[in-house]
């Protein structure tokens, strides 16, 4: 459940962070949005480090697919772009590919 929690936050300050630097950029917003959102993404690299698994790679490939379900309800709550179908299958075979690489049974 840890793990989970730990991929939620990260993935929130990932594309919350970005999505300043986006508004800053993209839409004009004040400098200090830029600066927010670069506050912001250090700090999803500090909680990303969090996790208890021992692999640098495994921990970054499986958060991916986490990334990637946020990504698609941030674009839907936010963006207000509703996903379509081929969103939500590629979501779903992401999470499943993440959930295989943590929790697989290794030797």
């Amino acid at each position: 459940m840890q793990a989970i929690l730990l991929f939620l936050l990260a993935g929130l300050f990932e594309i919350g962070g970005g999505y300043l630097v986006w508004l800053w950029l993209r839409e004009g917003k004040p400098l200090y949005w830029g600066i927010f959102g670069g506050i912001v993404l250090a700090l999803y690299g500090v909680v990303a480090t969090l996790q208890s698994f021992p692999s640098f790679g495994r921990v970054y490939a499986a958060y991916g697919g986490v990334f990637i379900v946020l990504s698609v309800l941030w674009g839907w709550v936010i963006d207000k772009k509703t996903p379509d179908l081929y969103d939500w299958i590629g979501a779903v075979i992401c999470l499943f590919g993440a959930a295989i690489m943590l929790w697989g049974p290794r030797n």
